[in-house]
């Protein structure tokens, strides 16, 4: 009974202390006792009960049946709003929390709310190479069904709780976007259903405007439903060399040859201060040499970005073996960096031991227990931002980051934009190799004013035809907005399917300017 009685003594007082210091005080200034006491749990029951409700769902092959059953829902919904008047836009009524998004937009409280209960994989087709996801379906599913017999998505983003409809109406990219491009690009076909509660298939070949149309809206032009995506052949290793480089100028060089090189199935960059990086370039492959096997996705391994940090001491090229899906979600445990400001010890070695199976907390479950005082802290002293600028001005680009905000390390991913219609385009009529320059942290300059700051990077990335991620704060005026993206299809699908009365334009369904 003395471990028992210990063990109650702790608790009492640990609940003294809380009310003693107030439970805002805890969740503020000690946050990672909350976390590791309450959200890292609870993250692993919210994972189990999807991965068991959605392999239960696929194998029993009832998914389909119950996505037209759901779509029916969704425009019985659609249509009663039309009746009572159409008085407010609408939304999904996924609340705002659940988001991987750290923005919690305010429109949800005054818009009407469509239920859209859609997180299944419909089908897998390998003679056409396609799968069928509906919307909330998101990369973790994805990858272990699909890495389970054999494919895999040609460009799979990082993180896995990130959304199909979250990729599709905003936008997802990874390591292999140098030859794929972006998330939208392996699209093949989006069912919509409309304001007027009809439901639309469109692909290149059918309703054309409205399929270049929908990446990057934001929902604003209809409700997602279902989307077709290409997948390819997968293998079982990812070969993946680490070279360290020194200096600015030699960073960003090796990184565009290497990202021109289409041999690279995969190129990644991990900038460490102004003139450290290391530059990643992989291939798939089903032989691996036994010696230099790494299972990254351990859970008591080291962090994927402190691992990779290594290589800067030892300074010289290495060459390692990884599960592919291991890979893939290579930055997953560690929320890229960003779980270190929340538990400052969670790479130390007996802490992945020991807890390192619960990691990571769900994003979803921080920003519902995170509270006003959190969100203002971290709006006002924290950065999360993706650039995405053309490789010409990597230089220029990083420079400006380093001046502006001093946040390392930076995310550093090639891909290439496609020249068709659009919201982003380059600005010639052909493809053109950019680069996304992702900045995750607490800036270390002592100017740094969130509206300010964030206003300069985007006054730069405006300037050199570059395009700012719109899950992140955007401080934009609206034609500094239209400036940056290209609304002409945008607009034009607009008018003609009547979006006006029945969704908010995406300037203000995102922008920190306009009124939520």
């Amino acid at each position: 009974m003395d471990p028992l009685l210990y063990l109650g003594g702790l608790i009492v007082l640990f609940i003294l202390w809380i009310k003693v210091k107030g439970l805002d005080y805890v969740i503020i200034h000690q946050r990672w006792i909350f976390v590791c006491l309450f959200l890292l749990p609870l993250s692993v029951i919210f994972d189990v009960y999807y991965y068991v409700r959605a392999w239960i769902i696929f194998k029993m092959c009832s998914a389909p049946k119950q996505h037209d059953q759901r779509v029916r829902d969704i425009q019985r919904q659609v249509r009663e709003w039309r009746k009572e008047g159409a008085k407010t836009h609408m939304c999904t009524g996924r609340p705002g929390w659940l988001t991987v998004s750290l923005r919690v937009g305010k429109y949800k409280k005054t818009h009407k709310n469509i239920m859209i209960n859609m997180m299944d994989i419909l089908e897998v087709d390998t003679k056409r190479q396609v799968v069928r996801v509906e919307p909330l379906a998101n990369m973790g599913q994805v990858t272990a069904l699909l890495n389970s017999i054999g494919w895999t998505l040609p460009v799979l983003p990082e993180l896995d709780d990130l959304t199909v409809g979250g990729l599709v109406m905003g936008t997802g990219i990874e390591s292999s976007s140098h030859i794929y491009g972006l998330f939208q690009h392996i699209c093949v076909a989006y069912e919509l259903v409309l304001a007027d509660g009809s439901l639309v298939r469109c692909t290149e070949e059918e309703n054309t405007d409205l399929f270049y149309a929908v990446p990057w809206s934001c929902g604003t032009l209809g409700f997602l439903v279902a989307a077709e995506i290409k997948i390819i052949p997968a293998k079982t290793w990812v070969k993946l060399r680490y070279e360290p480089v020194h200096g600015l100028n030699a960073i960003c060089q090796k990184f565009a040859s290497e990202s021109a090189n289409k041999e690279n199935q995969f190129v990644e960059g991990l900038q460490y201060s102004l003139d450290e990086a290391v530059i990643m370039t992989g291939t798939m492959t089903n032989e691996a040499e036994p010696d230099k096997i790494n299972r990254i996705g351990l859970y008591y391994k080291p962090w994927f970005f402190k691992h990779v940090e290594s290589f800067l001491k030892t300074d010289c090229t290495t060459v390692e073996y990884i599960p592919l899906r291991h890979y893939y979600h290579r930055h997953t445990r560690s929320i890229f960096w960003e779980l270190q400001d929340i538990i400052p010890f969670g790479n130390n070695p007996f802490f992945r031991l020991v807890f390192g199976w619960m990691v990571p907390p769900k994003i979803s479950l921080l920003k519902l227990t995170q509270g006003e005082t959190i969100r203002q802290l971290y709006e006002q002293h924290h950065v999360v931002q993706d650039m995405l600028v053309p490789m010409k001005h990597m230089q220029a680009a990083i420079s400006r980051f380093h001046e502006d905000i001093h946040v390392y390390p930076l995310w550093l991913c090639p891909f290439m934009l496609s020249s068709r219609p659009g919201m982003v385009h380059p600005k010639g009529d052909e493809d053109e190799l950019y680069v996304d320059i992702g900045a995750y942290g607490e800036p270390r300059v002592k100017h740094f004013q969130a509206r300010a700051s964030t206003r300069q990077l985007e006054k730069f990335v405006r300037e050199v035809h570059g395009f700012q991620m719109l899950y992140a704060d955007v401080y934009m005026e609206r034609p500094e907005f239209w400036e940056m993206f290209d609304g002409s299809l945008y607009h034009k699908l607009r008018d003609e399917l009547n979006c006006k009365g029945a969704f908010p334009e995406v300037y203000d369904k995102i922008c920190k300017s306009a009124r939520h």
